[in-house]
């Protein structure tokens, strides 16, 4: 194994997407205000280059309320409403009050908001919402603020400023001062992957914020890219801290079929209409009506109902037979013709390119055939409103945490605002955390000695750190590295099997015969992931060693999920079984945690639990 290399940071961000810049530049900005001595620093590392993070992919747009026709009373009320009982009331009211706040924030660092004719920003109607307050950029907002939080980022970046980036560098595992479980673990840095270099790398610090995406990438159609594989929520599950709610998928009802391609809720929000095999408008057969006239949609119905709702309709009309038949499944036509190509350029560009290039359509002369795909996931790791998880240094933020904004079914434009407000307070808080725990002690290594397996004394930054906890990382790193050039299950199969299972028996209605052959499915995943292969033995860049890393943490987030969904016997928000079609009267998160053997276990909580962070205060 290659020496182990140490550096410093106060916080360490996982993930360079919006919550992770969020949470950097929270950092940032208070090492620009800090006192004389010493700034903290914060390390983001990112196993992409952050412009290519996820946050690019997302198109409609993000909710905050301005007008006078607007509340931000009627906000939570929406949200908890979508929400079908799961919602933490108290991290709804956290992220919707500072919501606009955060967004005129974006807009003071040159976020290009679209415009009303009279040069207010303009927001348009999203799903679920009763007022339209969906800020937006065309129809490619997350691309615009990705690239507005990372063009703020390179201010504080370079070698003197508190900003480090380490792009290209994937995270394989947190590092804890005990074992998980232990009372007195407590988060102590993060093992890393050097992809260029080729060499494992120890970040130590007293905090870190995980801000690694979603994990729907593990089913097999998904909106989802590539990377989005489920890395942090794996590490922090692995290190003792539950996964709450991990079973509310929320399937996007309108991809493009095969690929499963986003396109926006803002395409309905400006007036496009589902039509079914018939040409029919289909929704208000479903519980959706009463149908609203074309191209004048009305909040909550028809196609701009709730995205779980129109999701089921769907599945429904295709059981009726009312659906197109494809290689790739049936589709519905989603119908933006009569909206014209003047107002498709303006609002939807991305949304007509997309359709061309994927689906060879024209959406200005012709419908676009659609269908539901996996695309975000509710539940997630177990936070507070800020952030903080039960394990002491351990943070996260965006769609791979769960403060109980979401509840059952997310609503559409509430998520980008989450990884802005979220992701800063999870940086102030992590921030906080650092500053209360001090620098990691030098222990027996001290400064300049080779204390431990891979000798503490390599450290670069201040100080080295103890040695015990170097030999720690070198152990976890030495576990990773010896994958290389072992095993006999190939693990395109293994990807692929689990993506079948998913789709076949985890969909958008379950029940408890399919979500039993699933379990046992994914356990034998898991089991066959033990001897899993990787060929190439090389140490720089070596992407069949690593997209096999990911595929391990996609494997523990679809169990949970899985085992969640079948523990949980009532029909609530995104979560649908036919055979329990009733709604419990009294409404519980799911906890799902990993023991140190690698069995898992399901247990419930009562809606409105307090985290340990909370009990401590």
């Amino acid at each position: 194994m290659s020496p182990l290399r140490v550096e410093h940071a106060d916080v360490v961000v996982v993930g360079g997407g919006a919550a992770g810049l969020s949470a950097a530049l929270a950092v940032a900005e208070a090492a620009a205000t800090a006192p004389a001595g010493r700034a903290p620093v914060v390390a983001l590392v990112s196993k992409v280059y952050p412009m290519r993070s996820h946050t690019v992919a997302a198109e409609g747009g993000a909710a905050g309320v301005v007008g006078d026709d607007d509340s931000l009373e009627q906000h939570v009320a929406d949200t908890v409403a979508g929400g079908a009982g799961l919602c933490e009331v108290g991290a709804v009211r956290f992220v919707v009050e500072r919501a606009a706040g955060e967004l005129w924030r974006l807009e003071r660092w040159g976020m290009p908001w679209s415009r009303f004719d009279d040069g207010q920003v303009a927001v348009r109607r999203f799903g679920g919402m009763t007022r339209p307050r969906t800020w937006f950029a065309a129809d490619k907002t997350g691309f615009h603020l990705l690239h507005t939080l990372f063009q703020t980022s390179l201010r504080y970046a370079g070698d003197d400023g508190p900003i480090r980036r380490y792009d290209e560098h994937h995270v394989l595992d947190l590092v804890l001062s005990a074992d998980p479980g232990d009372p007195d673990a407590q988060v102590r840095g993060v093992v890393v992957h050097d992809q260029h270099r080729g060499e494992p790398l120890l970040i130590a610090a007293s905090a870190v914020v995980l801000a690694t995406g979603g994990t729907a990438r593990a089913w097999g159609t998904s909106t989802n890219a590539g990377i989005v594989t489920g890395d942090g929520t794996a590490m922090a599950m692995r290190a003792g801290v539950a996964l709450r709610d991990a079973e509310f998928l929320q399937f996007h009802p309108t991809g493009l079929p095969g690929s499963g391609i986003l396109l926006t809720e803002a395409v309905r929000g400006e007036g496009g209409v589902l039509l079914d095999a018939n040409g029919l408008r289909y929704l208000a057969d479903y519980g959706l009506g009463p149908e609203t006239p074309v191209g004048e949609p009305v909040p909550r119905q028809m196609e701009l109902g709730p995205r779980d709702k129109l999701s089921q309709a769907f599945w429904q009309a295709d059981r009726d037979g009312r659906t197109i038949p494809t290689a790739d499944g049936g589709v519905v036509h989603l119908d933006l013709r009569h909206l014209g190509r003047e107002r498709i350029a303006e609002r939807l560009p991305l949304v007509a390119g997309l359709a061309k290039r994927f689906a060879g359509v024209d959406p200005a002369l012709e419908p676009v055939p659609v269908r539901p795909t996996a695309h975000y996931t509710m539940g997630g790791i177990r936070t507070d409103a800020r952030g903080a998880t039960a394990l002491p240094g351990l943070f996260a933020a965006g769609e791979c945490a769960s403060t109980g904004l979401h509840g059952a079914n997310r609503l559409g434009s509430n998520s980008l605002v989450e990884t802005l407000v979220v992701g800063r307070a999870a940086g102030e808080s992590a921030l906080a955390r650092a500053r209360e725990a001090g620098p990691l002690g030098l222990g027996r290594g001290g400064s300049g000695g080779h204390g431990g397996a891979a000798g503490a004394g390599a450290g670069v930054g201040p100080a080295s750190v103890d040695a015990d906890l170097v030999d720690r990382a070198a152990e976890v790193a030495g576990g990773y590295l010896a994958m290389r050039g072992r095993g006999s299950e190939p693990p395109a199969e293994i990807r692929a099997e689990l993506g079948r299972v998913l789709d076949a028996d985890a969909g958008i209605y379950r029940d408890a015969d399919g979500l039993a052959r699933a379990l046992a499915a994914v356990e034998g995943l898991r089991e066959r992931y033990a001897d899993v292969r990787v060929t190439d033995t090389g140490a720089v860049l070596n992407t069949d060693w690593a997209t096999t890393v990911e595929l391990g943490a996609t494997l523990v987030v679809a169990h949970a999920a899985v085992a969640a969904a079948l523990a949980r016997t009532e029909s609530r928000g995104a979560h649908q079984r036919l055979d329990h079609p009733g709604t419990d009267t009294i409404p519980v998160h799911s906890l799902a945690t990993l023991a140190s053997s690698g069995s898992l276990h399901i247990t419930h909580e009562p809606v409105g639990s307090p985290s340990r962070q909370e009990e401590d205060a």
